[in-house]
């Protein structure tokens, strides 16, 4: 008689770190015998937290990827992960509807028009709630929480109201809007109050830090000074920058390895060893300039400074949020005006552009940083925007060039890029042609500082960075407050 094992809740984890995003780190396998497994997902917050994670007895809290999908608790490389289920409607709505289609665009300086549905809105929160609840019985006594990213944006608040005790910081992956543009959500106000249960909210910039501290001074109507809010309650909550990072050495390591470097060598022989290669590698996604990067490119030929033979570009639109009415648009389009320019411009044997709209592994994705000469990033507006700094780890020659968008959360670190306006497409096309005709010396001089800035603060010091903060001690302010006018 066999003993049926007890199904483990979330109050059966006692953790003392608890990290909350909207994704597990870890992704799905479907072995050739029809067995699964669970492999850990590429991305530098994975690797920056899972060696802390595992010595504080971490757990993480996020969905596992599949609609109506109940996953029991598991452990994975000293990891309790915790699955949180949402159904088919709550996904449209959710996270197709609330996170994508209103907060992205909106939080992009509306790139594309953001749509306002109450519906999307309930959604939002009902899954905020469940993630709160569930980092509420996960954690420990006085604990410290650590919630990721705007799909998540009311959980701080919700949490603090059912567990006082936990030390809670939140970081925001993506850009934070000026008052101008935030003030047009219907439910502006109780997105700052969700944040403000945080005692730490991270910006990628300072910037949007500032854009935190005015809102809430503007909307809320809390006593703030520099980059600290003050509450009635006697808290205090701190809104600082922390530039995101990657595993650098991991890159270089890669980089460096046999394998890649030979698969770089193919593909430089595949693409007809032209003097230059040019290199894309985004999601397929509005925010990320890709349609204007490619007609800039196309034009450089057809003005006659340089021809197909003598340089390519090679663009990577990795599949994004297909189910949504703008991103099918957005790929039927790319899809166009590569075959336009490919029938215009192109030879046999030699496309002016190579497309590739697929997902790569990160083992290809570092043999085109390693064989590709010119990294072209042009997003319209971009939190961090980490290939950036992937394509910097990659160059161990010091070699290459980076043309990068102003408007990326990157250029405040990497100033020796060739740095453009992606709005200006003769600006575009002028940096284009010197990243193509410039000297190898100034490559070496630009790279070597990048390289530099790379390594010195790579993602391991981010997150310590902010952990750091986060568990440091404050004592309650005595400030006497008047009190808050609700709207």
């Amino acid at each position: 008689m066999t003993r049926s094992r007890r199904r483990r809740s979330p109050g059966d984890v006692r953790a003392e770190l608890v990290v909350l995003a909207n994704r597990l780190p870890v992704d799905r396998v479907v072995h050739a015998d029809g067995s699964e497994d669970w492999r850990r997902s590429p991305g530098g917050l994975v690797s920056a937290l899972a060696p802390v994670m595992a010595a504080n007895r971490g757990a993480w809290i996020g969905w596992p990827g599949d609609v109506m999908e109940e996953c029991e608790i598991f452990e994975h490389d000293g990891i309790t992960l915790v699955p949180i289920g949402i159904s088919q409607q709550e996904y449209e709505e959710y996270y197709e509807g609330f996170s994508n289609a209103t907060l992205w665009p909106l939080y992009h300086d509306l790139v594309a028009k953001p749509e306002f549905h109450r519906e999307w809105w309930d959604a939002y929160v009902a899954v905020n709630r469940r993630f709160a609840e569930t980092a509420a019985e996960v954690a420990a006594e006085g604990a410290t929480v650590w919630v990721q990213d705007y799909q998540l944006q009311l959980v701080p608040s919700l949490l603090r109201e059912l567990r006082s005790d936990l030390r809670i910081g939140f970081f925001l992956h993506i850009p934070f809007p000026p008052a101008e543009l935030f003030s047009q959500l219907p439910w502006r106000r109780e997105l700052l109050e969700g944040l403000l249960g945080a005692d730490l909210v991270g910006f990628q910039l300072s910037g949007a830090a500032q854009n935190f501290i005015r809102l809430v001074r503007q909307r809320v109507g809390h006593k703030t000074h520099r980059d600290t809010v003050y509450l009635p309650d006697g808290r205090t909550v701190v809104a600082k920058a922390f530039p995101i990072s990657i595993d650098t050495a991991q890159f270089e390591k890669l980089a460096a390895s046999p394998g890649v470097q030979a698969r770089a060598k193919q593909i430089r022989d595949d693409l007809g060893n032209p003097r230059r290669i040019f290199l894309g590698i985004d999601r397929l996604d509005y925010t990320k300039g890709i349609y204007a990067r490619m007609r800039a490119f196309s034009e450089l030929i057809h003005d006659g400074h340089f021809s197909v033979e003598e340089a390519t570009f090679v663009q990577v639109a990795s599949p994004s949020r297909e189910r949504v009415d703008q991103y099918r648009k957005l790929r039927d389009e790319t899809d166009r005006l590569v075959g336009h320019i490919n029938g215009d411009l192109g030879r046999i044997g030699r496309p002016a552009i190579s497309y590739l709209n697929a997902s790569f592994p990160q083992s290809e994705m570092a043999a085109l940083f390693v064989a590709c000469d010119i990294m072209v990033v042009t997003p319209f507006r971009d939190g961090m925007n980490l290939v950036a700094k992937e394509y910097v780890a990659c160059r161990l020659h010091e070699d290459g060039a980076l043309v990068l968008s102003e408007f990326a959360g990157a250029a405040e670190e990497l100033r020796q890029a060739f740095l453009v306006n992606p709005y200006d497409i003769n600006g575009m096309k002028a940096q284009m042609l010197a990243a193509y005709r410039a000297d190898p010396k100034d490559l070496g001089r630009r790279m070597r500082a990048m390289r530099r800035t790379v390594a010195e603060n790579d993602v391991a010091n981010w997150a310590n960075a902010f952990l750091t903060e986060l568990t440091t001690p404050r004592p309650a302010h005595d400030k006497h407050l008047r009190p808050v006018k609700r709207a």
